[in-house]
């Protein structure tokens, strides 16, 4: 059996590999989506003062340590029994569209986006942020890096620093916001939405309007039909920060609606041996392995199934974009509120840029609001309750905090679900489906055993089908779930290997 391995996969953070198998005929008879690498958090935590956690674990990862610390801070309003004040829940939101803005930049121009900018067949050299560069021009360059600069300096001006957040505190936040502050950060949010209309017009005019790539996105090469999970607010419109966490079938039917801290009565989590990284599934319907369909319990929890759970974005533009993706693609209204659910996954970043629309526009808000300046931005805690489970929407997914605590606030137990844990089996479906119906007839090892090169633009593709869900594989492994194998390879100068040594 012929083996191609991926290893290391790029642009993506956190490390990773894939392994496809092909059988005699060349066709693909299998494919693995390995995380090799383990992290731990929830393991070493246990043992600490409960109120460390937003300041450890914003550590886990240094491009998403916003929705660690805010998460983080949300377990312990509830695990100390106390709620925020108004404006410090304001603030926290401000602050996190903030932090929104500048990673969905980060993953179209410098992760995803070069795949579509620069093309999926450029050479390697050239799918990257300088490539991407060179093919929109210098000013969209400035344009990427003033986004990222402005909204990383809010960040700071908020959360205390501009990486790994310091400010959330139980019961609230633990700066003020003043008027200097708020002035700048209206500016910024100006400049954020006029950005987001800049990126989603490229994505029009290189995507939308080239029927190469549009075949692409609408072929079934990167579709899959599974449930989908979000947030929704109280009217069922996306919302990053607080909300009910709603699934839908395949057909957008929703089967499940439930506050954050229910999570443990829906969602269960299963092990292989082959990868450090855990596979969550609904628990109504059960693991049936790696397939999609309404009877599988397997869904994804991305920026494109947040917009496939929701009835819409509760902001103007954003709202208008999401109308316009849900109509190019065809679907229909169901449930008197929501579209049917897109399930072609390329589209995700069409849905990332929509997200990024709504995050300026939600930011512009929140700043305008005058709560925002209110000196009363916490309460403070007066007992334990022992117990506390936290959620945000990640810009990778939905993204869960759970600790427990004995009566002195002393950590005994500490579990994480994260954006890119829920989407782990359907990243490795997606894996699969790319491998079957790109490598299937490019390789042939018949009787002559003639083999047919593999491209390297083509094995980029298979990569596209996990980069498509932006994932932060640092994020996702803390626990050692599975059994990883060890081995180790002796090679001569030449590079041929002399012997192996594994270890089980």
């Amino acid at each position: 059996m012929k083996r191609i391995s991926i290893d290391p996969i790029t642009r993506l953070e956190g490390h990773g590999k894939i392994e496809i198998f092909l059988d005699e005929d060349g066709n693909v008879a299998n494919a693995y989506f390995q995380v090799p690498e383990l992290r731990g958090f929830e393991q070493f935590c246990v043992g600490r003062m409960a109120e460390e956690m937003p300041v450890i674990t914003n550590r886990i990862c240094g491009v998403c340590p916003e929705a660690h610390h805010l998460a983080s801070v949300k377990a312990l309003d509830a695990l100390f029994g106390v709620e925020p004040t108004p404006a410090a829940a304001k603030i926290r939101e401000m602050f996190y569209m903030a932090f929104f803005v500048t990673d969905h930049t980060t993953h179209f121009y410098a992760l995803g986006g070069p795949d579509f900018i620069v093309g999926p067949d450029a050479p390697a050299s050239e799918r990257n942020i300088l490539g991407v560069v060179r093919k929109l021009g210098i000013d969209a360059g400035k344009k990427v890096i003033a986004c990222r600069a402005r909204n990383h300096n809010v960040i700071k001006m908020l959360g205390g620093r501009e990486i790994h957040p310091v400010a959330a505190v139980p019961g609230g936040w633990s700066k003020p916001v003043t008027a200097e502050m708020r002035e700048r950060i209206v500016e910024v949010a100006h400049q954020n939405i006029e950005f987001a209309l800049f990126s989603l017009d490229a994505f029009d005019k290189i995507v939308l309007n080239n029927p190469d790539y549009m075949e692409l996105v609408t072929s079934d090469l990167y579709m899959h039909r599974t449930h989908s999970m979000g947030t929704v607010d109280a009217t069922g419109q996306v919302n990053f920060y607080d909300g009910d966490i709603r699934v839908v079938d395949p057909d957008g039917l929703e089967v499940a609606r439930y506050h954050p801290s229910a999570y443990f009565e829906h969602i269960a989590e299963r092990v292989e041996p082959w990868t450090y990284l855990k596979f969550p599934y609904l628990k109504n319907i059960g693991w049936k392995g790696f397939v999609d369909g309404p009877d599988s319990g397997l869904y994804m929890s991305t920026p494109l199934a947040r917009l496939n759970v929701a009835g819409g974005m509760p902001t103007p533009e954003a709202h208008a974009q999401f109308e316009r993706m849900y109509e190019t693609f065809g679907s229909k209204k169901i449930e008197g509120d929501r579209y049917q659910p897109i399930h072609h996954r390329l589209a995700t970043h069409w849905a990332r840029l929509i997200e990024m629309l709504y995050a300026s526009e939600r930011m512009l808000e929140l700043a305008y609001d005058d709560e925002i300046l209110s000196p009363h931005i916490r309460n403070i805690p007066d007992l334990i309750v022992g117990e506390g489970i936290g959620s945000v929407e990640a810009p990778r997914g939905t993204l869960t905090h759970h600790y427990v605590t004995d009566d002195r606030g002393v950590l005994t137990k500490v579990n994480m679900i994260v954006g890119t844990t829920n989407n782990y089996a359907p990243m490795s479906m997606s894996i699969k489906r790319a491998a079957e119906g790109l490598i299937n007839g490019s390789v042939h090892t018949g009787h002559t055993g003639h083999t047919e090169e593999i491209s390297e633009g083509l094995l980029n593709k298979v990569e596209m089908a996990f980069r498509l869900y932006d994932p932060c594989l640092s994020c996702a492994t803390h626990t050692m779930p599975g059994r990883m194998d060890l081995e180790v390879r002796i090679r001569n100068h030449e590079g041929r290997v002399l012997s192996k040594v594994r270890r089980k």
